[in-house]
């Protein structure tokens, strides 16, 4: 599908198969068009999600990839991320209402103990509260033709006093954000080091094996932001999906009546049993656990359009023809949902990836494609998971009652933005007995 906005040729692919002939011709479609408003005006143009395809932004990948590119980079955060995941299970506990808060701490310590060496604090924590203000700011400025800058540039030079300028006053605002969420947790790192209490973290590994110059320290200020602001917010909008998923399936499908939170939760007993925690070293061994992590992904797409490319020559996919400059959008939630693909695809149906002749798995298409595909898919799916195995070891998941006494039942609606989440939802959290909630509060090592 192809439109044409204000001259400005638009391609819309709402196929895997293209989309997959997409990624075989990667070094053609890696680079982003040019964002006046979420870009050059908030500052998201020199972070790895909107930066140019090039030298910095190949730099910026390799090292990220060092980090948490793979599962054996992964291997060195496991323990950091069971540790977090406790806390997480510690504070729903005490107050099961906070889901979104809890979840948004829980990655939040990952993110920036993993990039920055900082420990989030209990109560309101500063880091937290900075990067859902700059990832709420960047949803909103990257909205494809949310600001009529971003097809007539000019509009920046004109008099902000005219009608419509109103938008450069937003874009100081929001890039303020920007410029403490790049500077803030970067010399908290370096008064670490300073101080010779740093622990070691992407920051602090970077600065002690090389002698950067300004160009370098730019560049590492840049790629750390990218992680701190990347891999928290897309992390936490599938844990919440995963929470609303608990909510409204059990549910009567073509097929059966599917309650998957029971069925997890006797693969775990089963595996795991009932007197400790589960652990990375037990996700392998919960195939149907996995299947719900996976479903989660596709049912509930956290990027619906993904961030847009930019075509950088002519070129010919699917017998189509892609001009130069063209802007290319993929249609990740409608792939996701694609019947063909996923029989009832608006149903939560972990089983479809097992047995004799599983559905495909949807995991590969979840995080973008080609050389712009997500550099911490590999954190991404090692957090949830293990947010997902927690949770259900322990917790029941249920509806909430209103005043008298009839279940909620929530809808699975979703906010607008180029990461999305599910609209606020109630839900009622409790553990599954008293042994549960003692696990809970053992001490965290």
């Amino acid at each position: 599908m192809s439109v044409t906005a204000l001259g400005q040729p638009i391609i819309i692919i709402n196929s895997l198969d293209i989309m997959q002939e997409l990624d075989k011709k990667g070094a053609i479609y890696s680079d982003r068009p040019r964002l006046e408003m979420g870009g050059e005006l908030v500052g998201y143009n020199e972070t790895l999600v909107l930066i140019p395809y090039g030298e910095r932004f190949r730099r910026y990948r390799k090292d990220i990839a060092k980090t948490i590119g793979g599962t054996a980079q992964m291997r060195e955060f496991h323990h950091l991320i069971e540790t977090s995941s406790q806390r997480f299970l510690q504070r729903t506990l005490a107050k099961p209402d906070d889901l979104m808060s809890h979840l948004r701490k829980l990655q939040g310590n990952v993110i920036l103990k993993l990039t920055y060496g900082i420990d989030v604090q209990d109560g309101d924590d500063p880091y937290v509260a900075l990067i859902e203000r700059a990832n709420v700011n960047f949803n909103k400025a990257t909205i494809p033709g949310s600001f009529l800058v971003d097809f007539f540039p000019i509009l920046r030079s004109l008099p902000e006093w005219l009608p419509g300028m109103g938008f450069m006053e937003t874009a100081r605002r929001w890039r303020k954000d920007t410029v403490e969420m790049v500077e803030a947790p970067y010399q908290f790192t370096l008064q670490q080091m300073e101080a010779g209490t740093a622990p070691k973290s992407y920051v602090s590994s970077i600065l002690e094996e090389s002698k950067l110059d300004a160009d370098g320290i730019r560049d590492l200020k840049f790629s750390a932001s990218s992680l701190y602001g990347g891999g928290a917010d897309t992390t936490v909008s599938a844990e919440y999906a995963f929470y609303l998923a608990m909510v409204l399936f059990p549910v009567l499908t073509a097929y059966s009546i599917v309650d998957v939170q029971k069925k997890a939760q006797a693969e775990i007993d089963s595996v795991v049993g009932r007197d400790r925690l589960p652990r990375h070293e037990d996700v392998a061994r919960l195939p149907y656990v996995n299947a719900v992590v996976t479903e989660v992904l596709r049912w509930n797409n956290v990027a619906p359009t993904g961030v847009p490319h930019r075509a950088m020559e002519d070129g010919i996919v699917a017998g189509y023809f892609i001009p130069k400059d063209a802007i290319v959008l993929c249609n990740f939630w409608q792939m996701m949902h694609d019947e063909k693909m996923w029989p009832e695809p608006f149903e939560f149906l972990p089983e479809r990836y097992l047995g004799p002749n599983p559905q495909p798995n949807p995991r590969e298409f979840c995080f973008g494609f080609g050389r712009r595909i997500c550099p911490g898919m590999y954190l991404a799916q090692a957090a949830l998971a293990m947010t997902v195995a927690m949770t259900l070891a322990v917790f029941n998941v249920t509806n909430a009652l209103d005043e008298n006494g009839v279940p909620i039942v929530p809808k699975h609606e979703n906010t607008s933005g180029t990461i999305s989440y599910p609209e606020p939802f109630k839900c009622k959290i409790e553990p599954r007995s008293e042994r549960a909630a003692s696990l809970i509060m053992e001490e965290i090592h």
